[in-house]
């Protein structure tokens, strides 16, 4: 590669002008439409992106061609992490021929300062690629529950009520959880209050169709996977009522108090920075943009 080439390759922030060519730059590389991609960064513009940090990502240009990208979805949380920046990485892609300058690209990405990245759908491809850039596992597998079975076979609080977002519960709650529920709301998700005379617990879950047609759900927020498990009963039955009998859980291993079985290996998750939690998934591409559906697929050259 000549020093000229080398000098005129740089990266920097994505901005509203580059949406439509980044979008069928990602097309070309990994085979979802442009159309797709198009839907994901409109979200991004509305999302409340925390100051300081790209609104959507970065690009890696030379001369006025884009040659590597990468979607990033920054949210800032106010809650038991008490003032967290997350950052969901997302769709990401750097032609072959500039791959020696992907390292220094994805680097510049995935460093910065008081940033927890998480990485929830990495294919087997990708996953040296994550441990080269400083990735650890956080779940190592699926939880899957039949949350109901508890209503059948299992004691139930009838001080514990369900109530939709449309409802501001009565018991205590932290308003960045009703924001949350509002926002998930809006993309789709089954979003629900569990009150007792105390607080309200939180719960969101992500409508999935598990081997393409059992439909079911993924929990994506709760404030500790303990509470679903407490308020498994009442759950069960508002999600059965919903059509929904499986409850897809991030887990290590079973989880005790819970009918189902547990799937080592399945859907792995990913993260760099300050560990996780289980049972959060806000605000990530797959439930922001559960539109997405791939077209076609092509192996890294």
């Amino acid at each position: 590669m000549s020093a000229s080439l080398r000098h005129n390759v740089r990266s920097r922030e994505i901005r509203d002008s580059d949406i439509p060519s980044v979008a069928e730059f990602l097309e070309k590389g990994l085979g979802y439409p442009a159309g797709s991609y198009l839907k994901i960064l409109e979200r991004l513009a509305q999302h409340p992106t925390p100051a300081g940090f790209p609104r959507y990502g970065y690009l890696m240009e030379n001369g006025n061609n884009i040659v590597g990208a990468v979607i990033l979805i920054f949210t800032e949380f106010q809650q038991l992490n008490v003032g967290t920046v997350r950052c969901h990485v997302t769709a990401w892609y750097v032609e072959p021929y500039y791959r020696p300058f992907g390292t220094l690209f994805f680097w510049k990405a995935l460093n910065l300062k008081g940033v927890t990245y998480l990485n929830i759908s990495a294919r087997r491809s990708a996953r040296p690629f994550l441990e080269i850039h400083g990735f650890s596992k956080y779940a190592n597998g699926q939880f899957l529950a039949i949350p109901a079975l508890n209503f059948v076979f299992g004691s139930v609080d009838n001080k514990v009520k369900v109530v939709g977002t449309e409802i501001v519960p009565a018991g205590h709650f932290d308003s960045f959880e009703r924001d949350l529920l509002l926002a998930h709301a809006g993309y789709g998700c089954l979003c629900l209050w569990c009150t007792t005379p105390e607080r309200a617990y939180p719960f969101v879950f992500h409508v999935h169709y598990f081997k393409g047609f059992i439909p079911g759900v993924q929990l994506v927020y709760c404030r500790d996977v303990d509470d679903f498990v407490r308020f498994a009963a009442p759950i069960g039955l508002y999600l059965a009522s919903h059509g929904k009998i499986f409850v897809r859980i991030d887990s290590n291993g079973p989880i005790s108090g819970l009918f189902g079985k547990y799937f080592e290996g399945m859907e792995p998750r990913y993260y760099k920075g300050s560990k996780p939690r289980l049972g959060d998934l806000a605000y990530t591409l797959g439930v922001m943009a559960p539109f997405v559906r791939r077209r076609k697929y092509r192996l890294p050259a």
